[in-house]
């Protein structure tokens, strides 16, 4: 008898330990950029866009979800119809990105360390709204003050920014009474 509890105490601690393992074990590394990745949400290729990209790694899933925008990448972690099991979130490293146009195959940056910068100029490669990631924070002060917007961290991306049209006119200006009144814009030149 005292072998057979002692043999259930071993197993417990065991299963215990092993469980308190999985959590601290570090998520999955991100994978590269290549050819192949199409966009979750345009079903496009990920290379044909220019702007920060993203990829969310499942668990138990060994390939990664790709998006066309890192706003995309913010998408999925808040609409319910998106799986919950989550392993690993990652955006482009704008810190790193070689111009906008390129943004790296492999420069990645956790995204719930990055951070980010809203409401600026910059047009995601679909042509709305970005949130454009950084891993020092210094970089993304200087691109705010360079193309306006503010820096928020991962978790203060507010969902209406991420969920909302991604429309909003980057030329609009406000006008005496305060309201946005949108400017034209020359597009033939």
């Amino acid at each position: 008898m005292r072998i057979s509890i002692a043999i259930m105490v071993l197993a417990t601690s065991l299963s215990l330990q092993s469980c308190s393992q999985q959590e601290d074990a570090p998520p999955p590394l991100p994978f590269a950029l290549t050819e192949e990745a199409m966009g979750r949400y345009c079903g496009m290729n990920v290379l044909e866009h220019s702007g920060p990209k993203g990829q969310i790694i499942l668990e138990n899933v060994p390939e990664a979800i790709w998006f066309s925008s890192a706003r995309d990448t913010l998408a999925f972690t808040m609409l319910p119809e998106e799986p919950r099991d989550i392993a690993a979130i990652y955006v482009s490293d704008m810190s790193k990105a070689a111009s906008w146009e390129e943004p790296g195959a492999e420069n990645w940056v956790d995204a719930r360390e990055a951070v980010f910068v809203i409401d600026s100029a910059r047009r995601s490669g679909m042509g709305t709204e970005e949130a454009v990631p950084f891993s020092k924070d210094a970089d993304a002060q200087a691109f705010a003050k360079l193309h306006g917007g503010r820096v928020v961290r991962f978790n203060d991306v507010p969902q209406d920014y991420v969920l909302g049209s991604g429309t909003s006119m980057p030329d609009a200006a406000p006008d005496s009474t305060g309201e946005t009144e949108a400017t034209e814009v020359d597009h033939h030149g």
